[in-house]
């Protein structure tokens, strides 16, 4: 090569260098974590015979109250639900009792088949974590028609985890009322109303809690409505083609992902008679929300750069609210801690998502 050959490919390597070195790394986005008080029912016991046949007339469910009205999936900043929804509570020594109305001008359904995907229709769906780590909790869903998809998750979607769809909930029990004419667009309907027994023992594989319950136990529970909008065409409903579904909540996600069960509500157990027992607030909500801002941050930094913050200020997590919060970090995985005011117990939370206290 040529003097002037080398001066030229030396000059091209330095400039190379220079422009790598020179290169910013990948920005973080880091997702918004609001603050999200979950809403909390008190669940009374079922005095006498409760028959699932979904017109919620007995008189136990007379005596315990509505829920709050379902919302938008994204909290209180979006529009309010074209239709109302609410849901009630119930337990006794063999099942969990839930019963839920959804007020809809036409009703239909189309799926006829237990484990169909019931959410393209319009369905009703519970979320249920009985020990509030994150892990192993159930879906159920129901259409108009009472067909069910009862799955197991592992874990949520966005930590890897997957669906079991040939998990059974064994001995449950699901009805559906119809106030109107169900597939019928020549009329205007009032709504459905649901009934549910979900049996002690099939939610006892969920978890070491107990269960039945005992008198105070709170549990992880969220409820969902999906709806559809809709046209009538020869005589037939059918969904608005490229029209996006509403999603409906009893307690707000902050997101559209009902997979975060963080965010869930909380159902207290209470043998008190109803009006005789307030609910109490979770004493570690705190703590359990900074963990998991930790969390979220961590899987934004770990996007963008290819490994895990070794330190919180990596993070962008300062202040003296994250002062007790100790962070562990390996090359492939971290896990993060903190202790509620006040309190011997501490609460952790994996990569991986799962929450738990020592």
């Amino acid at each position: 090569m040529s003097k002037r050959g080398r001066i030229v490919l030396a000059a091209f390597l330095a400039s190379s260098l220079c422009l790598t070195a020179a290169a910013p790394p990948p920005s973080i986005v880091y997702e918004a974590y609001p603050e999200i008080t979950p809403r909390g029912y008190v669940c009374h016991r079922a005095t006498g015979r409760m028959v699932i046949d979904g017109k919620l007339d007995e008189a136990a469910w007379a005596a315990v109250p509505w829920s709050e009205d379902f919302l938008d999936i994204e909290g209180h900043g979006r529009p309010k639900p074209r239709f109302r929804t609410r849901m009630k509570m119930l337990w006794d020594d063999d099942y969990l009792y839930i019963g839920a109305s959804l007020e809809e001008r036409h009703v239909w359904a189309t799926l006829k088949t237990h484990d169909s995907v019931i959410f393209n229709d319009n369905d009703f769906e519970v979320f249920l974590d009985p020990d509030g780590d994150s892990h192993l909790y159930a879906e159920l869903e129901l259409n108009a028609l009472n067909t069910t998809w009862d799955l197991l998750l592992t874990k949520p979607y966005k930590d890897g985890g997957k669906a079991i769809d040939a998990w059974e909930i064994k001995g449950l029990k699901t009805a559906v009322f119809v106030d109107g004419t169900i597939n019928d667009p020549r009329d205007k309907d009032k709504g459905w109303s649901i009934e549910i027994a979900w049996p002690w023992k099939s939610l006892a594989e969920l978890s070491n809690t107990a269960s039945p319950p005992r008198d105070g136990d709170q549990w992880r529970i969220n409820f969902s409505r999906v709806q559809w909008r809709h046209e009538i065409d020869g005589g037939k409903y059918r969904k608005v083609k490229g029209a996006k579904e509403d999603n409906w909540v009893w307690s707000p996600q902050g997101v559209i992902d009902m997979h975060r069960p963080e965010r869930w509500g909380v159902v207290q157990f209470s043998t008190a008679a109803p009006g005789k027992a307030a609910f109490v607030a979770d004493p570690a909500a705190r703590t359990r929300h900074l963990l998991h801002h930790v969390y979220y941050a961590q899987k934004d930094f770990h996007k963008a750069r290819g490994r895990w913050a070794t330190a919180l200020s990596e993070l962008g997590l300062k202040g003296r609210e994250f002062d007790a919060i100790r962070l562990e970090t390996t090359s492939s995985q971290f896990e993060a801690s903190g202790a509620p005011p006040k309190s011997k117990e501490r609460w952790r939370i994996r990569s991986d998502a799962q929450i738990r206290r020592d």
